[in-house]
């Protein structure tokens, strides 16, 4: 009610409007009762919720201003700041912040029905004990004014983490799986043998020159059901918080370059600073430096420099 008569009260006075609603029985408070409550001084908590929203409003924008509630909880906490989950979410209401919503899914690759498939070796488990043990791939696109723009991605599925990626005007396999394949391959500079590639009926995955270079590496690869999005879905997941929290929220794109470069800098955030609820609120950085021993936060590198 403080908040109404100082809206109103240029217009109509604080006695008259005090008066009024009191006659009208909306509530009971008198003229003094006002300018008592305007000189009385903040309590403590009021004074905290204060710069708590500043903090929340700062980290929202810092995190693509993508986090809900429970990320932002999160958050707030890994900064030393002391706050339950509703007070979150409280103080999202005032600052005037909330959370994204993913839209539905659209299917970007083609299936060849005459081409031979490898097994499906997964089978909607995409749990994995150590890094580089699982991958999984996928490709979404995004509408720019000079036409659609690619995008692939290699995700490990231990550590959430965004292994390798490429942005390209054309599907076709050498121009874009192939070299987000690549980068993911040139980042780990690892003996790659042993490893779970899984992808969907995508005849870009299935094509001879991708498929020649999983055997090259010792790579084993794995195909899920065709049009069936569960049986490849953390990929379609990483797809889709990528379009929910950097593509539909810059939109309009004018370039495939613009693309390219917002997606590199969404990439080293996703990896190095996004909190992941399947990771226990960590980082994949930070999870895959717990499992490896390694004390370096991982650099995004340029795709660019990959070798082909």
């Amino acid at each position: 009610m403080i908040t109404f008569i100082d809206r109103c009260r240029d217009q109509f006075g604080v006695e008259f409007i005090c008066r009024t609603l009191r006659a009208a029985g909306v509530v009971f408070l008198t003229s003094r009762g006002y300018r008592a409550a305007k000189s009385r001084v903040a309590s403590a908590r009021a004074r905290r919720d204060v710069q708590l929203v500043e903090v929340i409003r700062t980290v929202h924008a810092d995190n693509y201003s993508v986090y809900g509630v429970l990320k932002m909880h999160h958050a707030l906490r890994r900064a030393g700041h002391q706050v339950g989950r509703e007070q979150t979410r409280r103080l999202m209401h005032q600052a005037g912040v909330r959370g994204v919503q993913r839209a539905q899914k659209v299917f970007t690759t083609r299936p060849d029905p005459a081409a031979t498939t490898p097994a499906d070796l997964v089978k909607r488990d995409f749990t994995a004990t150590q890094p580089n043990s699982l991958w999984v791939v996928d490709i979404t696109y995004v509408r720019t004014w000079q036409g659609f723009a690619y995008t692939a991605f290699v995700t490990d599925a231990c550590t959430r983490m965004i292994k390798g990626w490429h942005v390209a005007a054309s599907m076709r396999t050498e121009e874009l799986p192939l070299q987000a394949f690549n980068h993911a391959v040139w980042q780990q500079n690892t003996d790659l043998s042993g490893l779970t590639h899984h992808s969907d009926h995508g005849s870009n995955y299935l094509s001879l020159a991708y498929t020649d270079r999983l055997v090259e590496l010792g790579v084993t690869p794995s195909v899920g059901a065709v049009g069936d999005s569960y049986d490849n879905a953390l990929a379609e997941s990483v797809n889709a918080s990528y379009k929910t929290e950097l593509i539909y929220r810059r939109r309009p794109w004018r370039t495939v370059e613009q693309v390219e470069l917002a997606t590199l800098e969404y990439v080293w955030w996703y990896n190095n600073q996004r909190l992941h609820e399947a990771l226990d609120y960590h980082t994949p950085a930070e999870y895959e430096a717990t499992l490896t021993g390694a004390s370096q936060v991982r650099e995004t590198a340029d795709p660019a420099l990959a070798p082909t």
